[in-house]
């Protein structure tokens, strides 16, 4: 039979011990949702996570990092988004190019969202880059100067190139457009090949050989980056020589690439996450350049096409793959 003397002290001591658990426990985490339009392991969350670390954000320790992988399906982002949502984040990481930044600003106007997209403006995804407005803001590409620079490049293959068929994602043709602007003035015909699903892309590449099509220009998308094996295969299975948007494709196999680095996209991002984390807000934070541009080309594929990279292009790449 336990005591009364007993009894007392067993409930002031719980009582006393009480506010003391609940001090130990941690304060909230804040949460931040990413999504990619990859799989896992995926080299762009990972850059994302460790420059958030650079910053005093370490995943598991003061802020949960919520990963969702498109694998190649934009039609899963707007479920990701809603999952997102209901784990109460406190700012969204748009990766996966302009189909995931819409489907993230069609899910909410108040979450604040980092984007990377050819040019937001154009999409209605902010009103100027230097103040975007209400939740969104992150990274633009430059995308006329891209296109320009695409077109200059294969110019040096091919000193009397006319015919270019440009590959577009259908939900935003924005770096297809400034390419066709820019080709008269290089002497050029351009044939804007719109997609929306991996099972077009055949169909596409087929119709530029059918327009007699001597190169072939990818533009930025998150949707080409999910399936770019894929694209690779088909530019080389049809002997069309073809410049990318970023050095995961000339490394499976595509002949070069010419754009920004997406990894240290990645890592600017997290200047943005760490602001709106702090305290900022998005319409506050003037969407950005990416501040690396790599050429990479692949001797591998140019041999095997049957061409000759000129020297001096060689030494103006950042790498080349032999």
């Amino acid at each position: 039979m336990i005591s009364r003397r007993t009894f007392l002290k067993s409930v002031t001591g719980s009582l006393l011990a009480a506010p003391l658990a609940v001090e130990a426990q941690p304060a909230k985490w804040p949460v931040i949702g990413v999504t990619l339009g990859g799989s896992r392991p995926n080299p762009y969350g990972e850059a994302l996570r460790l420059a958030l670390a650079e910053r005093g954000w370490i995943d598991g320790q003061n802020v949960r990092i919520e990963y969702r992988y498109a694998e190649g399906r934009p039609e899963r982002y707007p479920g990701f988004f809603t999952e997102l949502l209901r784990l109460h984040v406190n700012v969204i990481v748009a990766g996966g190019g302009t189909v995931a930044a819409l489907a993230a600003r069609q899910a909410t106007r108040t979450t604040p969202i980092i984007v990377f997209v050819p040019d937001p403006v154009a999409v209605s995804l902010a009103a100027s880059l230097a103040r975007p407005g209400d939740n969104v803001t992150g990274l633009s590409m430059q995308i006329m100067e891209i296109g320009s620079k695409k077109l200059d490049l294969l110019k040096e293959v091919f000193p009397k190139i006319e015919r270019v068929a440009a590959l577009c994602d259908a939900a935003d043709d924005s770096e297809a457009r400034a390419i066709e602007a820019a080709a008269p003035l290089r002497g050029s015909k351009v044939q804007v090949l719109r997609v929306s699903r991996a099972d077009e892309f055949e169909g596409a590449i087929g119709t530029a050989k059918r327009g007699r099509a001597q190169a072939l220009i990818v533009c930025a998308s998150g949707f080409f980056t999910a399936h770019l094996k894929r694209l690779v295969d088909l530019a080389g299975q049809s002997r069309l020589a073809a410049i990318y948007e970023h050095r995961d494709f000339p490394n499976a196999g595509g002949l070069m690439s010419y754009g920004p680095s997406i990894a240290e996209m990645y890592r600017q991002a997290a200047t943005y996450v760490d602001k709106i984390l702090k305290g900022a807000k998005p319409s506050d934070l003037p969407i950005e350049q990416p501040t690396k541009f790599e050429l990479v080309i692949n001797l591998k594929t140019a041999k095997a096409l049957g061409l000759t990279i000129p020297p001096a292009l060689l030494q103006r790449a950042d790498q080349v793959i032999e």
